[in-house]
């Protein structure tokens, strides 16, 4: 299944599978440490009594122990993600650990496109090509005036109006189309 046609839900369900043990371990242990400190060590170490009401007290440790989880929980996906981007984990968690998140938003902002493999080569391409750079194996369908993304279904491309049927596409393809 394509990742462009799979329903929200389930695009996003797969990314959380991402997501290794290791790193949820991580951000429970985070999220309670964090607790932890600022309701009960925190307090008996201070002599003055804070002046802070409760619900905003709350409301400010949950916070924060949340973001110090999502920092983790971000970290254990990004070694998971980048890989199957063919980015470089190393540096990429280098950059995410720079204090103030300015690597992980430069993580999303500039990561790669995932990968798809060549059923007939087997090299690895990026998933919006239509051809294999390798082999110039069809890997999806597409226009053959404008060479638009189509569907298999399509009659006309959606772009220039261009026949498909007109275009010859692999036998492959044309098993679909003919049902």
């Amino acid at each position: 299944m394509r990742a462009e046609t799979a329903p929200l839900g389930s695009r996003i369900t797969d990314e959380l599978r991402l997501i290794p043990r290791w790193s949820i371990v991580c951000a429970l242990a985070t999220f309670v440490a964090a607790q932890y400190y600022f309701w009960v060590f925190l307090p008996a170490v201070r002599h003055a009594s804070s002046h802070i009401p409760a619900l905003l007290h709350l409301y400010l440790t949950t916070s924060l122990g949340a973001l110090l989880a999502l920092y983790f929980l971000m970290i254990g996906y990004i070694t998971k993600d980048a890989p199957r981007r063919g980015m470089n984990v190393r540096m990429w968690m280098i950059c995410v650990v720079i204090p103030g998140g300015i690597g992980a938003v430069l993580y999303f902002l500039l990561r790669q496109p995932l990968l798809a493999t060549c059923p007939s080569c087997g090299m690895s391409v990026e998933s919006e090509y239509h051809y294999c750079p390798q082999c110039s194996y069809q890997l999806s369908g597409c226009c053959g005036r404008c060479f638009a993304s189509t569907r298999i279904t399509d009659l006309y491309c959606t772009r220039c109006g261009h026949d498909l049927a007109s275009d010859h596409p692999p036998e492959r393809l044309q098993a679909f189309a003919s049902k």
